[in-house]
């Protein structure tokens, strides 16, 4: 159903295909932990539905709205909205235009999917080198969210 719901509201291929490799990265990440591994399916494969109305950083709020149109549960809607990099704080949201509000993933299964979702580019694979890069070349080096991305992977993959 999570597939064919994308197709429904409209998502591009891409994102389609990008969906499907943080999927595969999302269940390789969860491999040894404790963790509802249906949720994490679903969460991964849906993390971008706001995608089909918006490219910004918004979209995962919007893609939160769109679940919770749906009748999806809290705990899909959640990983949706708190996807974005490594968690989004209160104050960054705010600068950022966010609704006011905590988008950081705080349960194991919406930290995987943010995770698995950084180590995707487009639909490859990408080592956390890559994205560190990647953040810093947009953002700046001394970006907040590069030290949130380096705990959350040091969390999930014990390693740098």
């Amino acid at each position: 159903m999570s597939i064919r719901l994308l197709r429904v509201v409209g998502c591009p291929e891409w994102v389609i295909n990008h969906s499907l490799a943080v999927r595969k990265k999302a269940l390789e990440l969860s491999r040894e932990l404790p963790v509802d591994m249906k949720l994490v399916e679903e969460g991964a494969i849906l993390h971008d539905i706001g995608r089909c109305r918006t490219s910004g950083v918004e979209h995962a709020v919007e893609g939160a709205r769109i679940l919770e149109g749906f009748g999806y549960p809290p705990e899909v809607v959640r990983i949706v909205e708190r996807h974005v990099g490594a968690g989004i704080p209160p104050d960054e949201a705010k600068a950022l235009g966010l609704p006011p509000g905590d988008y950081m993933p705080r349960t194991l299964e919406e930290k995987i999917v943010a995770h698995a979702d950084n180590l995707i580019n487009g639909s490859d694979e990408v080592d956390i080198d890559f994205v560190i890069k990647k953040w810093s070349d947009r953002l700046g080096a001394n970006h907040p969210s590069i030290e949130r991305l380096k705990r959350l992977h040091e969390e999930l993959l014990g390693h740098l």
